[in-house]
C-alpha cells in the first residue's frame, strides 16, 4: 500500500518517448503561510496536458526575466482586490482586503509577458489585472459604481465554487466564443470587483446580463484572452465545460514555444528600418525606449537578430546644393548607427556585446553564434550620391550593403513608383545606369523598392547580379504603385532576386486597416507567385511600418506562430527570415570579389 518504490519503478518501465508539454506559469496567491495556490488552477492545466509551474511574487528583476524565459504561457489567479493607487484612484469605503504582496509584482509580469508575445489568460483577478497592466482600468467596488443596464446581478455568489450561478453572452466572432463553441455560457462568479474599460490593448468580449464586463481578449490578434468567472473550479466535479480554455491555452504555449525553438535555431534578419532617423532625438536603443519600434530589448523580444538600418533620404532639389545636403545627411545617420553600437559596446566593459556591425552573411551567422544582435547599413535613395558616382564607393567604405535608388519622387538614378508633381514616369537614367553598374563592383545589393515599373524592368536588365525589393508588398492584393505587380514578382524569381513583404498599413490594405492577417496574406501571395526562395520580411519599422499583431520588433515572433500554424516548415522559416536575402547578398558580394 505505500510502497512508493513500485510507482518510481513504474516510471522507467518504458522509455518516456512523449512530446514536451508546454510549460503554464501560473501567479501564486498569497496568505498567512505563503505562497499558495487552489487546487483546480493546476489541475485544469494538467488535466489539458500541460505542465503547471506557481510563479511566486517578487520584484526581483532578475527574477522575473528569468520566470519569463521559462514558461511558455501564462496563468493570472484569482485573489484579493487591486490597489487602487496603482491606477492613479484612491480607495472607496467598499473596497476589500488588498495583497500587497502580489500586485506590483503582477503588474510588472504581465506587462513583461505581454512584451514577449506570451500567450496568457487572466482568471477573476486575472482579467483585472490584465486590464490594469494594459491601460484599461478596473471598477473598485460594483455595488457602489456600477450603472447596470438593468438590475445588478450578485456576482458574489454564496453557492458552492463549481457550480454555475448565472449566464453571459458572448460577442459574435469573439475568440472566446470560438473557443467555447457557443455564444452564451452559464458560469460562476465571486467578485465584486470588474475591468471598467477594457483599454488599447483589449477589446471586450462577452458581458452578463447586466453589463458588467465577462470577458476581454486581445484587439491585437494576440493570444490573451480574460474572463470574469472561475472556469478552474469546474473540473474539481469532474466538468468538462470550461476545459477549452485551458486546452486553448496549452495549444497557445505549445505554438508559442515552438516558435521560439525555430528562432534559436534559425538566423531572423528585418531587411529593412528606418530607425537611425530618432537617434538625433536622444534614442537610448539599449533600452526599450518607446518612442521608437527597433530596439535591443524589442529585438530580443520579438526574438529578432539582425536589422538593416538605413539611412533615409528624403527627395529634394536634384541641385548641387540640394545633393550636397543630401550627402551630408546619410554621412550623419550612418555615423550615428556606427556612434551607437560603440556606445553600447564601452558599456558593456568587456563582456559579451549586445550588439554589433554586420557587413556579410557571415559576420551576421557568426555574431548569431556569439549570443550578438547585429545591424547592417543600408541607404534608402540613391539621392545621397547625387550625381556623383565616387559616392557609391565612399558609402561602400562606410558598409552599407544595398542602396535603394529612389523614394518618392525620381532623381538622377531613376524614375519613381511615386513621381512628385509636374514629373513622369520614368526608367533607369544614363546616370544610373552607370550607378548599378558601380554597385555591382563593389558588392552593393541595388534595391528597387520605391522605383517605378520601368525602373524596375530595366535594372535587371542591366544589374549583372539579382535585384532586390527590400521593402514591398503584393499589388494583387494592394493596388498601391508602391507594391509589386505578380509579372514583377515573377520577373524578379527569375533573375534570382528576393521580395521583402512590409508591413506599411497602406502597402497592404487599401482601406488602411490592416494587421497581422493581412500581411500574412500578402507573403502567402508572393509566396505562391515568386516561389519561397524569393520572398522575405522588411518590416519598414520606424518608417509607418507597423500594424496590429505585427507592431513593433517585439511582435516579429507572432508571425512565425501564425505561419508555423499554416503548416510552413522550418526550412521554409530559414529562408523567408533571411535565407533568401542573405543568398543574394552573398552572391552579389562573391560577384565583386571576382571581380576585383
Amino acid at each position: 500500500m505505500f510502497n512508493w518504490k513500485s510507482t518510481y519503478d513504474a516510471f522507467h518501465a518504458t522509455y518516456p518517448g512523449q512530446e514536451r508539454q508546454p510549460v503554464i506559469g501560473i501567479t501564486g496567491n498569497f496568505g498567512d503561510k505563503g505562497c499558495e495556490l487552489a487546487e483546480g488552477y493546476f489541475e485544469s492545466v494538467l488535466r489539458a496536458g500541460a505542465t503547471p509551474v506557481v510563479l511566486p511574487p517578487t520584484e526581483d528583476r532578475d527574477a522575473l526575466v528569468n520566470m519569463l524565459d521559462r514558461i511558455d504561457g501564462l496563468l493570472l489567479s484569482g485573489g484579493g482586490d487591486l490597489n487602487p493607487l496603482y491606477l492613479g484612484e484612491q480607495p472607496i469605503p467598499a473596497l476589500h482586503s488588498i495583497n500587497a504582496r502580489r500586485d506590483l509584482s503582477e503588474l510588472l509580469l504581465t506587462r513583461l509577458a505581454f512584451d514577449r508575445q506570451l500567450p496568457i489568460l487572466g482568471i477573476c483577478r486575472g482579467c483585472q489585472m490584465l486590464a490594469a497592466a494594459l491601460g484599461g482600468t478596473i471598477c473598485q467596488d460594483l455595488a457602489t459604481q456600477w450603472e447596470p443596464t438593468g438590475a445588478l446581478l450578485k456576482h458574489s455568489q454564496d453557492l458552492d465554487r463549481a457550480y454555475a450561478s448565472h449566464s453571459i453572452t458572448m460577442s459574435d466572432n469573439s475568440l472566446i466564443a470560438t473557443i467555447m463553441g457557443a455564444s452564451e455560457l452559464a458560469v460562476n462568479s465571486f467578485h465584486h470587483q470588474a475591468v471598467r474599460e477594457a483599454g488599447p490593448h483589449l477589446r471586450i468580449s462577452a458581458l452578463a446580463p447586466d453589463g458588467v464586463i465577462e470577458a476581454v481578449e486581445s484587439s491585437e490578434h494576440k493570444s490573451i484572452i480574460g474572463v470574469q468567472w472561475h472556469p478552474e473550479c469546474f473540473c474539481l466535479r469532474g466538468d468538462e465545460t470550461m476545459m477549452p480554455l485551458f486546452r486553448w491555452l496549452r495549444d497557445e504555449a505549445a505554438s508559442y514555444a515552438e516558435a521560439r525553438h525555430v528562432h534559436r535555431r534559425v538566423l531572423t534578419l528585418d531587411s529593412h528600418c528606418d530607425t537611425p532617423m530618432f537617434f538625433d532625438q536622444g534614442i537610448h536603443f539599449d533600452q526599450r525606449d518607446p518612442r521608437i519600434l527597433v530596439d535591443l530589448h524589442k529585438m530580443s523580444e520579438g526574438g529578432l537578430d539582425a536589422s538593416i538600418m538605413v539611412a533615409y533620404i528624403p527627395q529634394g532639389p536634384c541641385t548641387p546644393e540640394g545633393h550636397a545636403t543630401a550627402t551630408a545627411y546619410a554621412d550623419s545617420q550612418l555615423k550615428r548607427v556606427q556612434q551607437m553600437v560603440e556606445e553600447i559596446a564601452r558599456q558593456a566593459e568587456g563582456g559579451p556585446l549586445p550588439i554589433a556591425i554586420a557587413r556579410t552573411p557571415a559576420d551576421l551567422y557568426r555574431l548569431k553564434a556569439e549570443g550578438t544582435r547585429a545591424i547592417m547599413l543600408g541607404i534608402e535613395n540613391g539621392y545621397a550620391i547625387g550625381r556623383d558616382l565616387s559616392l557609391v564607393s565612399h558609402f561602400a567604405e562606410l558598409g552599407i550593403v544595398y542602396m535603394t535608388l529612389c523614394h518618392n519622387g525620381n532623381n538622377d538614378i531613376c524614375g519613381s513608383a511615386r513621381p512628385r508633381e509636374g514629373e513622369t514616369l520614368m526608367g533607369i537614367t544614363d546616370f544610373g545606369a552607370d550607378v548599378i553598374r558601380e554597385m555591382n563592383r563593389l558588392g552593393i545589393m541595388v534595391d528597387l523598392s520605391h522605383a517605378s515599373e520601368r525602373s524596375f524592368f530595366d535594372a535587371i536588365d542591366i544589374s549583372s547580379t539579382p535585384i532586390v525589393c527590400s521593402h514591398s508588398s503584393s499589388r494583387a492584393l494592394c493596388d498601391h504603385p508602391r507594391n509589386l505587380t505578380d509579372d514583377q514578382l515573377r520577373a524578379l524569381a527569375a533573375c534570382g532576386g528576393v521580395a521583402q513583404v512590409t508591413f506599411y498599413n497602406g502597402f497592404l490594405r487599401a482601406d488602411g486597416q490592416a494587421s497581422i492577417l493581412d500581411a500574412v496574406a500578402h507573403l502567402h501571395h508572393m509566396i505562391d507567385v515568386a516561389g519561397i526562395e524569393h520572398v522575405g520580411i522588411g518590416t519598414d519599422f520606424d518608417g509607418d511600418g507597423g500594424v496590429p499583431g505585427l507592431a513593433s520588433a517585439s511582435e516579429l515572433i507572432n508571425l512565425t506562430r501564425r505561419l508555423l500554424r499554416e503548416h510552413y516548415s522550418e526550412a521554409d522559416l530559414r529562408l523567408i527570415w533571411g535565407g533568401n536575402f542573405l543568398r543574394v547578398m552573398q552572391q552579389v558580394q562573391e560577384a565583386a570579389h571576382t571581380k576585383q
